[in-house]
């Protein structure tokens, strides 16, 4: 079965009204429709796909664009995500034993089983091992970029924006001129982004994660056109490699959307 008859004939609950629907409702007659099945909604890719999403919404909508998404957790999980994030409730599903993700075969992550140790446990072990680099390919890569800075990514915090990410003190983007000047992804600007998502989620740990067995498992991005047909796909093979191009990870759509469906 391909990957759109799969995400066709999904259902799952809406996070907006708790109903159990087509997750492709609603999308009838879309330009494209873009569908992404996160990890845990508690997950770093999660959160900062999200923030991605938001910050390119309007270019998204002008383009014709429908977004999907579905992340492992239960509606208390997505409701919690879209608060925090912004991300539309009536847009994000969710799963709560990570199901789509076995049946689109994508990446579950390290999946040792150490004696002696529960389901959950052996999940907390995996996932500290794959936060190493670990059958985690291209995640301290990542982390590091998100220190030093990418002059090929844009700038993330605007000059005026204000970001709490305790226990640091509150930032201007200003701030982060000082190492590295503008215009483009700072020195510690990622990072600073990160910790404040690491921040929200471990204050609400057991709402983002209701179950911590499916820590490890990946994600993957789905670009589809309006008769099926699949445009596009990423599936992650580590944490914090949740796109082709992380410097700006929505970047393939500039190759894949009709320049007819844009304004």
């Amino acid at each position: 079965m391909s990957s759109y008859e799969i995400l066709a004939q999904t259902q799952r609950q809406r996070v907006s009204d708790g109903e159990t629907v087509s997750l492709l409702k609603g999308c009838e007659g879309s330009a494209q429709i873009l569908v992404l099945v996160w990890p845990q909604l508690g997950d770093f890719d999660s959160l900062e796909y999200a923030w991605w999403l938001q910050r390119e919404a309007e270019t998204l909508s002008q383009r014709g664009i429908v977004v999907r998404a579905v992340g492992i957790g239960d509606r208390a999980s997505g409701q919690k995500f879209c608060t925090y994030t912004g991300f539309p409730a009536d847009s994000l599903f969710v799963d709560e034993t990570a199901a789509l993700h076995r049946e689109l075969g994508l990446y579950q992550g390290l999946t040792l089983n150490p004696p002696g140790l529960q389901p959950r446990q052996a999940a907390w072990l995996n996932l500290m091992l794959m936060c190493a680099g670990i059958a985690s390919p291209g995640t301290l890569r990542e982390v590091l970029r998100g220190y030093t800075g990418d002059r090929r990514a844009p700038q993330l915090i605007g000059d005026d924006e204000v970001v709490k990410a305790g226990p640091l003190p509150p930032l201007t983007g200003k701030a982060f001129n000082l190492v590295g000047g503008s215009g483009f992804q700072r020195p510690i600007e990622l990072a600073t982004l990160r910790l404040r998502n690491m921040t929200e989620v471990l204050s609400h740990w057991s709402t983002y994660v209701p179950n911590a067995a499916y820590l490890t498992q990946r994600g993957g991005t789905f670009l589809l056109d309006g008769q099926g047909n699949l445009l596009y796909e990423h599936r992650d093979r580590g944490i914090l490699g949740f796109a082709e191009t992380m410097a700006n990870p929505l970047a393939f759509l500039d190759d894949r959307v009709p320049a007819a469906t844009q304004a």
